[in-house]
Formats: structure tokens, C-alpha cells, sequence
């Protein structure tokens, strides 16, 4: 694919949807067409220039889900601005580690939240209201000055990884790489005229900003507006939108509502599944209980999507499919007699390093410009990439690798487990211990014994868990996935939940 620009792929949205196309829906009715977007985003664009935010500025958002902080996000784009996404539910520390790193022009804050010291703060609300809206407001007679069309390599947003391996680093994406990315998931996903995307994700996120949302706005293609996840709203309103991006945790609770049925759901044509791993049993269930398949797929915030299970083909359980177009995929040259390797990448949709951290340069990319995931993973005999689980996870118990994610699969296959994390802790003897923290099904008492004899029918014995604790829920980032260091915390100090 010949390099393309997000700013231009939104453009061409736009005139397939034509102004009149709608852009949000919600269940009470239309809510915004494109060429309201568009005026609105105008209007944004004016205010910001107001502020001083000029061509590669940073603009800070830290909001709640909105119409206008979707407007916010084309104003930046369309200025040249850096959009930094920021999670409302971050602490006043958390918000002043990232304006210390990224030192945006502007900060906008929802009226609730703190404004971060040294900067200018504007707000915004859910309803369009604030004083971002009253620059709008006074910049409406502002002479529009002539604009550079943004450039592939002009960067584009900013976003912060989890911050798992320490604080936050800052992983800065172009024009080109959500372009290219955008364009590749459209094609691979059918997109055409007829699609509706259920967005109930938050747009904080890759999987929400850059997926959901910006696949959407590049086909002209209307978005059925959830402020936030709604089980229930999704199963009722399911035919007036035909494609529903989410993380597995929300399967599993579509899964609980009565409603979800094969007949309620027959007009949706795609379920897709990201941002943490999808249980096999999910998977099942979901086919057994609808008829269709959920197509899961694998990417980072580092570089937006890079496989996916395939549109027309087997949708393999436990697998994230085959690598997307243009996206290159291997092994570490060093991968293991099992198999087993650190995942790499290069494509179009790469990032070319954190921001301002040259000094990570040599250990975040391998030679030849192949970006060293730190997911550790397999391929089928047919090409399908399967993830054993993060390298830093690796547990390495008496000099012998144990794979979480392997040791996961034989616990969740066990009667009354719902789910299972398995982490290392510290073992004087065997260097490190493989640990599990186990979910029970509803109504299901478990005990750890028995689900040690249980595992030792099918790991070898270094793979099963030493300790096993039942706990009521494994704790979660916003985006579903389960975070290891907090269960490796309270499993440390005994603080069990």
C-alpha cells in the first residue's frame, strides 16, 4: 500500500457518507451527522489555534466519552495537533507524570476533574459545554489561515502505555501508521455501505480512538453511540448496527443477559474481539449460543493492529490469526526448541520509538527495524500466531520454563473454574514458584488440592502450581485485561480478595 495519511482516508470517508450521512446514532435517534462533525471540528480547530496550538503541539484530553470529544480529536487531526488520550479515571499524580513527559499547549479536563498545574486547561463536558466551548464560540470570526495537508510521517497522537514495567512511556503514532492501519482493517473486515459499528468502548484507548473509531470514520460509516458498555442496550438495539468491536470480559457479560440469542442477534454480521485474550470456552459458548463466530485479533498500542483472524475462513480458538496485510511477523532468531519465541514486528503500521527515549532505541528494536514485542508466541504448522504470554510473565521455575498462559488452559478446563491467572513468585529453592489465583463459577466451591491433582494429570509436575488461591475476581485494567503484577502483589503479601 503506497503511504497514506489518516487526515486524507477520513476525507474520503466523508464523501462516501456525503454530509447528510450520519456519523453518531444513538437508541433515542440521530445524534450527528459528518457535516455537523465537520463544522463542529471547524469550530474546534479555531478555538485551539486561539490557544496556540500550532502544527506538532501536544493537546492533552482527559474527558469523558463524548460527541464533542470525538470533534476534538478530527480538530487536532486536522490542525496537525498531537492528540494525547488520557483516562478520566487517572489519579492527579498519574496526570502529572504525562503533561511532565508530553508538556502539551492545552490540557482539556472534564469540569470534574482536576486541572494539572503549569499548563493551560480548558474544559469540556459530555453535553459540549465548558470553556473550550466558549473559545469555540469566540474564535467563530477568526480568519482561517491556509493549512499544510498533514505528511505520512507527522505524527499524529500520543499514547501512553500501562506503564506495567514502570511509568508510562510515551508511544507516539504518524498519520502514516494510522492510515495504513486504518485502510488494511477496512479491507480485511468487509467493510461496505450497509455497516453500523456498536462503539461502546472507551476513546481513551487504542482499541476504542484508533480501531472503532477511526476503521468507522475512514469507510463514512455511522457509529451507534454508547456512552459506556450496556449489555442489555447492545442486545436490544442488535440490527440496528451490523459489526460490535469489544474485549472479552464484555462477551462474557453479553453472554449473561437473557436476550442474547441467534434470533436477536441475526442481523449483526461481525463480532471482534481484542485488547486481552479470549477464552477458548468464550468462544465456544458464544458459537453455540448465537451461530457466529467471534473473530479475535492481536495488536499493541506500539502498533495498532498486526493479525487477525480471517473475515472468510476458520476463526481458530485460543489463536489471533494470520498476519494482516503488509505486516510482517516472526520469531526471535533465537526461539526456543518448543517453539516458543518473542514475538517481532515491522510494517507500515510500526511506530519508530518512544517519545524521548532514545536511550530505549537498541533494546526496543532488533536488528533490521523489527520491534521486539515482549509477547511470546507460536505458529500453527499453517500460519495462525497463537500468544503464550508476555516475556516479563515467563516464569522460569528450577531452570525450566513454564509458560502462563499453557498452565491457564489446563486450569480453566477444570470443572467449577471460571478462570485462572498463573504468575511466578520468588522460591528460594527453585529460583521461582508457579503461583495460581483461580475464579470460581457461580455456585461452585473449589478446592485448591483437588485442582492441583487435577493439573498434575496433564502438566508435568514443574508446571504445577505450587500455591493455588480462590479468589472472587482477577483484577483488571479498564480495557479487560488481566494485570499479573497486582495478582503477583497479593499473592506476595497475602492480601486475597
Amino acid at each position: 500500500m503506497p503511504p497514506v495519511t489518516l487526515a486524507s482516508l477520513f476525507s474520503d470517508g466523508w464523501r462516501r457518507a456525503g454530509d447528510d450521512g450520519p456519523l453518531l446514532v444513538t437508541a433515542d435517534g440521530p445524534g450527528l451527522s459528518y457535516g455537523q462533525a465537520a463544522t463542529g471540528a471547524q469550530r474546534y480547530r479555531r478555538a485551539l489555534r486561539r490557544l496556540g496550538v500550532e502544527r506538532g503541539d501536544r493537546v492533552a484530553v482527559q474527558v469523558e466519552k463524548s460527541p464533542d470529544a470525538v470533534l476534538v480529536y478530527l480538530a487536532c487531526l486536522q490542525l496537525g495537533a498531537v492528540y494525547v488520550p488520557l483516562n478520566p479515571g487517572y489519579t492527579a499524580g498519574e496526570v502529572a507524570h504525562v503533561v511532565a513527559d508530553a508538556q502539551p499547549r492545552v490540557v482539556i479536563v472534564d469540569p470534574g476533574l482536576p486541572r494539572p498545574d503549569g499548563v493551560t486547561c480548558r474544559t469540556l463536558d459530555t453535553s459540549g459545554g465548558g470553556t473550550l466551548a466558549a473559545d469555540a464560540s469566540a474564535a467563530e470570526r477568526d480568519e482561517e489561515s491556509p493549512e499544510t495537508p498533514p505528511q505520512p510521517q507527522d505524527p499524529a497522537v500520543l499514547l501512553y502505555t500501562s506503564g506495567t514495567t514502570g511509568r508510562p512511556k510515551g508511544a507516539p503514532l504518524t498519520q502514516g501508521n494510522l492510515g495504513s492501519n486504518a485502510e488494511t482493517l477496512r479491507r480485511a473486515w468487509g467493510f461496505g455501505p450497509g455497516d453500523c459499528v456498536a462503539h461502546a468502548l472507551p476513546i481513551y484507548h487504542a482499541h476504542g480512538l484508533l480501531v472503532a473509531l477511526n476503521v468507522s470514520l475512514v469507510n463514512g460509516t455511522p457509529l451507534f453511540w454508547f456512552a459506556r458498555f450496556d449489555p442489555r442496550g447492545l442486545v436490544d438495539t442488535a440490527g440496528r448496527w451490523t459489526v460490535f468491536m469489544g474485549v472479552p470480559t464484555h462477551y462474557v457479560r453479553l453472554l449473561a443477559e437473557p436476550g442474547c440469542s441467534a434470533e436477536r442477534l441475526a442481523g449483526v454480521r461481525l463480532w471482534v474481539s481484542g485488547s486481552a485474550p479470549l477464552l477458548a470456552a468464550t468462544h465456544e459458548e458464544w458459537q453455540g449460543r448465537t451461530g457466529q463466530r467471534i473473530l479475535e485479533r492481536y495488536g499493541m498500542t506500539e502498533t495498532v493492529m498486526l493479525t487477525s483472524n480471517p473475515l472468510e475462513g476458520e476463526r481458530r480458538p485460543g489463536s489471533v490469526g494470520l498476519p494482516l496485510e503488509g505486516v510482517e511477523v516472526r520469531l526471535a532468531p533465537n526461539a526456543g526448541p518448543d517453539g516458543i519465541g518473542e514475538i517481532q514486528v515491522r510494517g507500515p503500521n510500526v511506530f519508530s520509538g518512544y517519545w524521548r527515549r532514545s536511550d530505549l532505541q537498541e533494546t526496543t528494536f532488533a536488528a533490521g527495524g523489527w520491534f521486539r514485542t515482549g509477547d511470546l508466541g507460536s505458529f500453527d504448522p499453517d500460519g495462525y500466531l497463537r500468544i503464550v504470554g508476555r516475556s516479563k510473565d515467563l516464569v522460569i521455575s528450577g531452570g525450566l520454563n513454564v509458560y502462563p498462559k499453557e498452565v491457564e488452559a489446563v486450569l480453566d478446563s477444570l470443572p467449577g473454574v471460571a478462570e485462572s491467572a498463573v504468575v511466578g513468585l520468588a522460591d528460594p529453592d527453585w529460583g521461582e514458584a508457579v503461583a495460581a489465583a483461580i475464579v470460581a463459577r457461580p455456585g461452585e466451591h473449589l478446592d485448591p488440592e483437588v485442582l492441583r491433582e487435577a493439573a498434575r494429570r496433564q502438566l508435568a509436575g514443574y508446571k504445577v502450581p505450587r500455591r493455588i488461591e480462590v479468589v472472587n475476581e482477577l483484577p483488571r485494567n479498564a480495557m479487560g485485561k488481566v494485570e499479573k503484577a497486582t495478582i503477583r502483589r497479593m499473592l506476595d503479601t497475602g492480601t486475597v480478595k
